[in-house]
């Protein structure tokens, strides 16, 4: 077969899905048995993947599997693994030490293997290589090792794989040309690293790059409303300057699976060298406590109603990281309900995506109708303007808004963040 992807979530299931619409026998490996099931009878379990999608690739020959013997019969093996954090915001490669096993059990001469999975500098060449090379086939020589930063954006409807440049960093010059030629079967644009640990990083700068701007203007939300400025509007007017300046907005918290982890594994890195690397420092401390802030807010809002947090009715209006999707991964929702259940507030939630939704273990009431919803409860505090949420009707409808993402127009009853 062309390709073997590893790892069937919301990357490798999309650049399964491109590579074998441009005619590459694809196969699918994954340890979760349920998703290989579902795959292969047709469902998708991933927001931009449809179950048509999913029957389209069937059609073209697609197939998901649990066995890792299939990487023997690979041109290529792509691996698409999860990276999270430990518990101690150390980075987890436990799953890409596992996928790695498996291709070394079943490596072959000639073949391409790449990783996509986002980790800190260094890993391809320390990490994979050694590991890969211990049954002595050869880097360079006998297969090619490659690393490329996925760019997956769930929701976004304009920019997909094939039309996001892919960038590739191979151990050698002979790896990057092999991981370009697969990369240009399918996607329109391949960018050159000079090698993996440049392509390691680009990944690592884009997110640290967002997530200290992300910083930048939560700070600044936090006071500009004290000194009467309306940062959203400051926002709209400096967007239009045509150069070096590029819009950021503030948000209850930063969520989904590349903000709030990837900074930490170039934190990581820096610090291993005894480094410390302070402005992604400060940008962590600033976003992780803007859940606080919101409910601090939040209680404000309640006050000058002169009710207290703790009785009182909140009403949380979507609840996965971004808008118009189901992702719920680092969703701050999640901290601002747990610090609002501890002061003691009487939380309902609405979010057209997600069916259930728990709190510290315990399941939060979800509404029917969500205006009527608003209409009952003493404060409505936008977290995700899912498309489904009409804002206009809410404002007239809301008892009180609170809107952490700045989407409402002026209205008596909104307050901005």
């Amino acid at each position: 077969m062309d390709l073997v992807v590893v790892g069937l979530g919301y990357v490798g299931l999309p650049l399964a899905r491109s590579a074998a619409a441009a005619g590459l026998k694809v196969v699918g490996l994954d340890r979760s048995r349920r998703v290989v099931d579902g795959l292969n009878a047709g469902r998708s379990h991933v927001d931009d993947i449809s179950d048509a999608d999913v029957r389209a690739m069937r059609e073209q020959g697609f197939e998901a599997t649990d066995r890792p013997g299939v990487i023997a019969d690979a041109a290529a093996v792509v691996v698409c693994v999860p990276t999270p954090l430990t518990e101690h915001g150390a980075p987890d490669l436990g799953a890409v030490h596992a996928a790695v096993e498996d291709i070394a059990a079943h490596l072959r001469a000639g073949t391409l293997v790449v990783l996509e999975s986002t980790t800190y500098p260094g890993t391809t060449d320390e990490v994979v290589r050694p590991r890969l090379e211990a049954g002595g086939l050869r880097v360079g020589a006998d297969f090619h090792l490659a690393f490329s930063p996925e760019r997956i954006d769930p929701g976004n409807a304009s920019f997909g794989l094939e039309n996001t440049p892919k960038v590739v960093g191979g151990i050698t010059a002979d790896c990057t040309k092999a991981a370009r030629a697969l990369y240009e079967r399918f996607v329109n644009r391949v960018v050159e690293a000079k090698g993996t640990r440049e392509a390691e990083m680009a990944k690592l700068l884009e997110n640290t790059y967002r997530h200290v701007n992300i910083a930048l203007v939560n700070e600044m939300s936090m006071f500009c409303r004290e000194i009467g400025v309306d940062l959203w509007d400051a926002i709209r007017c400096a967007s239009t300057k045509p150069f070096g300046f590029a819009p950021f907005y503030p948000g209850p918290g930063v969520g989904g699976h590349c903000i709030p982890i990837d900074p930490n594994y170039l934190s990581y890195k820096v610090r291993s060298l005894g480094i410390p690397f302070r402005f992604v420092e400060l940008a962590q401390e600033i976003n992780q406590r803007m859940p606080v802030h919101v409910v601090n807010r939040a209680a404000d809002l309640l006050n000058d109603q002169g009710k207290a947090v703790r009785g009182s009715r909140v009403l949380l209006l979507g609840v996965t990281y971004k808008p118009d999707i189901s992702d719920q991964r680092e969703s701050p929702a999640l901290a601002v309900a747990e610090n609002l259940l501890a002061r003691g507030a009487e939380l309902v939630y609405f979010d057209p995506r997600v069916e259930e939704w728990r709190v510290g273990g315990e399941p939060v009431e979800r509404a029917g109708n969500y205006l009527a919803a608003a209409e009952d409860a003493d404060l409505t505090i936008l977290l995700q303007p899912h498309r489904e949420i009409d804002l206009d009707v809410l404002a007239d409808r809301a008892r009180a808004l609170f809107d952490t993402r700045g989407k409402s127009a002026d209205h008596p009853r909104v307050v901005k963040l």
